[in-house]
């Protein structure tokens, strides 16, 4: 069953105006829900159509569709932390061709997916065989590709010097490493438009977070295999066996490409119920990660979510994680903090630091 939000049946009068330059932004954001407190209880996870946001068009003009996506992206924030994203510009035959390339490595036999296995040598970048990735101390039954931004020696000096590396593209499928470039690529840009979103819906203009935040943003992609159980097991997993435990993301978005007819993601409410994150095809699942909750200074959460197969099938999933710039400073916006009395609610961080203490405990040596 797909599950909908239920969108406002009245037109709000907010007015936007913003420049491309920064010189002239304002976003009335009196009408945007003013506490931080999430709902207790969402049982849904809502659709937005982010279309107007891709219209590249941040010039000195009113317009209602991106004041009524704003709006909508407040809300998911501050409720569920999670929202689909469909509108988004990218084809269906791209994301499934992502999809399909990642399913075609995962089948291939070990001794192939292993020559491109991930070490500290990489920079934590390559395969990890099922159960090396590890949640809270546990092993996840999942195996991955880990990649991410490309760092050259000294980039970053001793803030970066863990994930300095370059990816390990499979030979086989022949186009992986020119499809997911180009995907890539796309999702950036995409990543890019629906925080600028974001930053309006939290009071700032368009552009709060580009330049020294996330002007140069840092990413991650994980392409994931879930193994699916027997019929035999059926509901009853095991805890060792969770595809992938509890956590947050580290970030700022992350995008998930996932199968069409497997759900596996759960969403955990402030109630403490697992709310499913059932595949809509056509959509994107996004959610916001840590560092956009210090930024926000805790308006918007980063909410606890986990991956159970309880499919016989395996199923693909393909994350792609926007985050800032590597050695960005994250701390809450000033104006975050005037809606909260002035009160910093949320610590200070790098997000390069924050990173690598995460990498450096998700692995099974």
């Amino acid at each position: 069953m797909i599950l909908l939000l239920l969108l406002p049946t009245t037109r709000s009068s907010v007015k936007f105006l913003v420049s491309c330059s920064n010189q002239v932004s304002y976003f009335n954001s009196s009408n945007l829900i003013e506490n931080s407190e999430m709902s207790s209880n969402f049982k849904s996870i809502p659709i937005i159509d982010v279309s107007p946001l891709l219209c590249n068009k941040w010039g000195d003009v009113e317009n209602e569709g991106v004041s009524e996506v704003v709006k909508q992206l407040d809300q998911a924030c501050k409720e569920a932390g999670f929202f689909y994203v469909k509108g988004h510009g990218i084809s269906d035959s791209l994301i499934k061709e992502v999809r399909d390339m990642t399913r075609k490595f995962f089948d291939l036999p070990y001794d192939e997916k292993v020559k491109i296995k991930m070490s500290s040598e990489t920079g934590f970048r390559g395969y990890q065989r099922i159960g090396e990735n590890v949640t809270q101390g546990k092993a996840d039954m999942h195996e991955a590709i880990d990649c991410y931004r490309e760092v050259k020696a000294g980039m970053y000096g001793d803030l970066g010097k863990a994930v300095e590396g370059f990816n390990k593209w499979p030979d086989s499928p022949s186009n992986f490493y020119s499809v997911v470039s180009e995907y890539i690529n796309l999702l950036t840009d995409l990543s890019r438009n629906i925080l600028r979103g974001l930053a309006l819906a939290l009071g700032g203009c368009p552009g709060e977070f580009e330049g020294e935040r996330a002007g140069d943003p840092f990413w991650v992609m994980r392409f994931i295999g879930y193994p699916g159980i027997s019929d035999a097991k059926g509901l009853e997993m095991p805890e060792n066996d969770i595809g992938c435990g509890a956590h947050t993301d580290y970030g700022l978005l992350t995008l998930v490409n996932q199968d069409d007819e497997i759900p596996a993601l759960q969403v955990r409410n402030q109630a403490g119920e697992w709310i499913w994150a059932v595949p809509i095809p056509g959509t994107f699942v996004c959610n916001i990660g840590d560092m956009l909750k210090i930024w926000s200074n805790g308006l918007y959460e980063s909410t606890l979510h986990r991956v159970i197969n309880n499919s016989p099938k395996y199923r693909v999933s393909v994350a792609f994680f926007y985050e800032p710039n590597f050695d960005a400073v994250i701390e809450p916006l000033e104006f975050c903090k005037q809606k909260l009395g002035g009160i910093e609610k949320c610590e200070r961080a790098i997000y390069g630091e924050h990173l690598v203490r995460k990498v450096l405990t998700n692995f099974v040596a």
